[in-house]
């Protein structure tokens, strides 16, 4: 167990306790008789005395940072620290305008906060992910009552294994936590993870509220009332994703990463930063959400996505992931997956086909996967409709189109549409496609097809390209996460 001692506490080293509380082991802060304690929000041993002197310190320390804004009571706990813990790391503050000089003979590392703020020194001391960490936590242990951690609509192994995970983070910090979700569970896959792993999720019923819980979450997707069954004016505490942005995102933590391949990465990288041991079932859903979002680490996979599989591999249950992945397939998706071979038009490498009226919505998402295995074709756009709804789905491969920008531009002006460059998807209300029969199938699917097809195939005519993947463009969000790609 690695302990650490902050000698001192100034006003960057509040923010410097609270994410290194965040590390596990052991922490003690001394903190001046004249200094404040409230403003010291962390896990951590807290003791009033003088940093300078030994009998505050413990029996023994790894680590050591002297923090304090006096750059003499600085000097002098650092000296001390030096002859009490010869074999510890020191890391110290000059404080303000203290000369680094002064610390060059005992300290490992000097901070000269002359030159540096509070983002420098985390950087020196710890890094983003454990400033992320911190803030997520404090977050989490201000919320008065349960927490409702809230996938999007009909959700994905992704959704599904990102909302367990912070729940497990929440319970962590003594907040009661229920992942939550609108909508089904349909595609069979995702069934299967459920009850293989006999996991515990609320569905929650279209008009119901969420006045019985303290706070609010939301995982892999950022806005409430956008593929969720919120209010979009509900106030939201956390949101966790990765999906690029649409609008502007307002929580009280926001953590948007468009540069990793899955929100499980996001959560898994939570798990290890904490210590916290995933357990069976959230390691294993975490696991199989990187593996579908990613397409086995062939879509968009970054190093942040293989090193949260190596961590979460020692914790899984394979039988169950075997089990997951090989699920009897329903009669719906084989009728639709059939009427998508029937109905196709192959138009250079790309394939769009619609369906008719579907039963499950998430027979789309699989039918579009299993067409692009087709010789020759790179792109795949299967569409059909239910409840007043049509639904779209499209997959790319081999090609530089961005196929969510592809969908944007054509369905965007009469639906939602939007998604990945390989992984797109959109919803139109029937209503918008004019005056049709709609007890006749056959007349619905002739309009639909004239629609999204054609506008399809234009946009295609002079496609968007997709981007060129930025590794630094963190911090982002997409309101429009499909509920079917999955």
């Amino acid at each position: 167990m690695v302990r650490r001692l902050v000698l001192g506490c100034g006003h960057a080293g509040e923010t410097v306790v609270g994410v290194v509380s965040t590390w596990g082991g052991e922490l003690r802060v001394v903190v001046p008789e004249d200094a404040p304690t409230d403003a010291i929000e962390a896990n951590a041993e807290v003791v009033t005395g003088d940093p300078a002197d030994p009998e505050t310190y413990p029996e023994s320390a790894d680590v050591v940072l002297v923090l304090g804004d006096d750059p003499e009571r600085n000097v002098a706990a650092a000296e001390r620290a030096r002859e009490a813990f010869p074999d510890a790391l020191l890391v110290a503050s000059t404080g303000d305008d203290g000369d680094p000089r002064a610390l060059d003979a005992v300290a490992d590392r000097v901070i000269d906060t002359r030159g540096v703020v509070t983002d420098r020194l985390l950087d020196s001391v710890t890094g983003d992910d454990a400033e992320r960490v911190w803030r997520l936590l404090s977050v989490l242990r201000g919320i008065d009552g349960r927490l409702a951690v809230v996938m999007h609509d009909n959700p994905d192994p992704d959704a599904i294994a990102s909302a367990l995970a912070l729940a497990e983070i929440a319970r962590s910090v003594g907040v009661d936590a229920d992942p939550c979700y609108y909508g089904d569970i349909s595609h069979q896959e995702n069934r299967a993870l459920v009850n293989l792993l006999e996991l515990d999720l609320r569905n929650l019923a279209a008009t119901e509220d969420l006045e019985e819980y303290g706070g609010v979450a939301l995982v892999d997707h950022s806005r409430p009332g956008v593929n969720d069954g919120l209010d979009p004016d509900t106030p939201v505490d956390v949101v966790v994703d990765h999906h690029p942005p649409r609008a502007p995102v307002e929580a009280r933590y926001v953590d948007l990463r468009s540069d990793v391949g899955a929100t499980s990465t996001l959560l898994a990288e939570y798990l290890n930063r904490l210590g916290l041991d995933p357990g069976r079932e959230v390691a294993t859903a975490l696991l199989y959400g990187i593996r579908i979002d990613t397409r086995e680490f062939t879509r968009e996979a970054v190093e942040a996505d293989f090193e949260a599989a190596a961590y979460l591999h020692d914790h899984v249950d394979e039988s169950v992931l075997d089990r997951v992945e090989s699920p009897s397939m329903s009669p719906e998706v084989l009728s639709t997956l059939a009427a998508a071979i029937r109905n196709r038009d192959v138009r250079g490498d790309v394939l769009t086909t619609g369906v008719g009226r579907i039963r499950d919505r998430d027979a789309l998402a699989q039918a579009a996967d299993k067409l692009l295995d087709m010789e020759g074709v790179c792109i795949t756009v299967v569409y059909g409709f239910m409840d007043e709804t049509v639904y779209v789905s499209g997959r790319a491969r081999g090609t530089e189109v961005d196929l969510g920008e592809v969908l944007r531009d054509a369905l965007g002006a009469i639906g939602s549409a939007g998604g990945h460059a390989d992984m797109a998807g959109a919803q139109i209300p029937l209503g918008i496609l004019g005056s049709v029969d709609e007890e006749s199938t056959d007349s619905l699917q002739r309009v639909v097809d004239e629609v999204i097809a054609e506008r399809v195939f234009e946009v295609l005519e002079n496609p968007p390209s997709a981007p060129r993947r930025d590794p630094t463009a963190a911090d982002i969000a997409f309101e429009f996460p499909l509920a079917d790609e999955g």
